[in-house]
């Protein structure tokens, strides 16, 4: 199969796209009606009290973004009329069954219509409220594959969106395979996914019985989440519902024919539909964000080990080249959209490039004065970086306590601001160490033989053995992270 003959399977095709207004599902949109603007129908499933806020929802928070400049350069006034042609926003949400969609007619529409569905609806931080993460992460999963299921033989592939992270700490090779229902990641134990769902409704019962408030019910949540992922292997609660999420596809699938795309991280686009558009501080963001604003001076990261970044165009042209290569076909395929063994990243490069841009580019404080990088001090372990943090910043912070009650709080406000940093820089420690301590490298097997369909110059490339990472920091991400995100 060729370059025409995956962009002509979209030809004529109606495709319903959950999670539309997410970073990565805009970026999809955009490249399939740009790519293969003779496409039928897109179906973009949004969250809103009525179709009315849907539209605007699609407008403002879709069609506005800079992401489509290319393409309504391309169509000129014929913009508008083009989209209203091709994009149909349904009212609708994957965490409720039959995706939320409450009018009966409109859901036969989409079962006859629909020859494609991607599912890209995700909760993506790590520590999400438990209840809203397997609604989300998990249940969706499930709801999405139970409304393919009624499109019958019309529908030619479900594509699912996961993560390569619901590896879990693994160290070493991990391959490309499924997630058996009720596998976990500690030897002997086994998951009931039906009683992680019971057991968000007793507590969230309890707490209101309780009398607890919103916030005390959100911590709580946020708090079990962890606390159930933690004891399978998974290292927080969004790759613990994803994995969920990935279980419930393999097992309800029957025959439908399903793909599952496990990106690693994903960052800014590498050059389509322009180099560095992005939305949102993704996982690595945080550090450079922090860093370049001179709140983040030393941080849990061994220089050496692999940062496996993917760039966002190049994790859509995998997904469209997926979906053309198994159309009709009843089984299930897994993907890593990957870069540790093809062409390894690390955190040094990360670290060594931030230092250089913010010291060419310095950002400024809200007083207007320049703020002077250093190079951030890196720790291998979180034992060192938590002598480091206490040595230097908790018992200072402990000594001005002190201070501050003795001399009736005069300085309030400086030991407020230091503990609140201090504070942050540990939690975001703490959220990290899976990533920044993650000994694995995915392997990509299946992958190349997605690659070797398209030429890695092509407009559907996804080889990241083109990326000079020490180029894309330097010139594109983080740039991109300046423009679009520190705005």
């Amino acid at each position: 199969m060729g370059l025409d003959d995956i962009i002509r399977s979209l030809q004529h095709k109606s495709i319903l796209i959950t999670g539309s207004t997410g970073f990565l599902a805009k970026i999809l949109v955009e490249k399939v009606l740009r790519t293969q603007p003779e496409v039928k129908k897109l179906f973009l499933l949004i969250r809103a009290s009525d179709l009315n806020s849907a539209r605007y929802r699609l407008h403002n928070e879709i069609l506005k973004k800079e992401l489509f400049k290319v393409l309504r350069e391309k169509h000129g006034s014929g913009f508008d009329s083009f989209v209203r042609e091709k994009i149909f926003p349904v009212v609708g949400d994957v965490g409720h069954e039959s995706l939320g969609i409450a009018d009966l007619e409109l859901r036969k529409t989409l079962w006859r219509e629909a020859d494609i569905i991607i599912n890209v609806a995700a909760t993506t931080s790590f520590d999400e409220r438990y209840d809203v993460a397997l609604e989300v992460n998990t249940l969706g999963a499930k709801h999405v594959l139970e409304f393919a299921k009624q499109c019958g033989g019309r529908l030619e592939v479900l594509l699912h969106v996961s993560t390569a992270y619901v590896s879990g700490n693994k160290s070493g090779l991990i391959m490309e395979k499924p997630i058996k229902l009720g596998e976990t990641l500690i030897p002997y134990s086994h998951l009931d996914i039906d009683f992680e769902l019971k057991l968000v409704e007793i507590e969230l019962e309890k707490a209101r019985n309780e009398g607890a408030d919103e916030k005390t019910q959100r911590l709580a949540m946020k708090k079990l989440g962890l606390k159930r992922a933690r004891l399978y292997g998974w290292p927080n609660t969004y790759t613990f519902t994803k994995a969920m999420g990935e279980m419930m596809m393999g097992h309800l699938r029957g025959d439908l024919p399903v793909v599952i795309m496990r990106p690693s991280i994903i960052e800014s686009t590498f050059s389509d539909p322009f180099p560095g558009w992005m939305e949102g501080a993704r996982t690595i963001d945080s550090l450079i964000v922090n860093f370049g604003k001179g709140k983040l001076k030393c941080f849990l990261a061994d220089p050496n080990l692999v940062l496996d970044v993917i760039p966002a165009d190049m994790v859509v042209n995998a997904m469209i080249v997926a979906m053309a290569t198994h159309r009709s076909e009843s089984s299930l395929h897994i993907y890593h959209v990957t870069s540790s063994v093809r062409n390894p990243c690390n955190y040094h490069t990360l670290a060594d490039t931030s230092h250089r841009y913010f010291s060419k580019n310095p950002c400024y404080d809200k007083d207007g004065r320049l703020i002077v990088v250093k190079r951030v001090v890196m720790f291998t372990t979180m034992a060192q970086f938590r002598r480091y943090m206490t040595l230097f910043y908790k018992l200072p912070l402990q000594i001005l306590k002190l201070v501050n009650k003795v001399l009736l709080q005069k300085f309030r406000l400086q030991y407020n601001k230091l503990n609140t940093n201090y504070n942050y820089v540990m939690h975001l420690a703490e959220l990290y160490e899976p990533y920044v301590c993650f000994k694995g490298w995915f392997d990509d097997l299946n992958a190349g033989k997605l690659r070797s369909m398209v030429s890695p110059r092509s407009n559907l490339a996804f080889d990241t053995q083109i990326i000079d990472w020490d180029d894309y920091f330097m010139t594109i991400h983080i740039p991109g992270l300046v423009k679009y995100v520190l705005k």
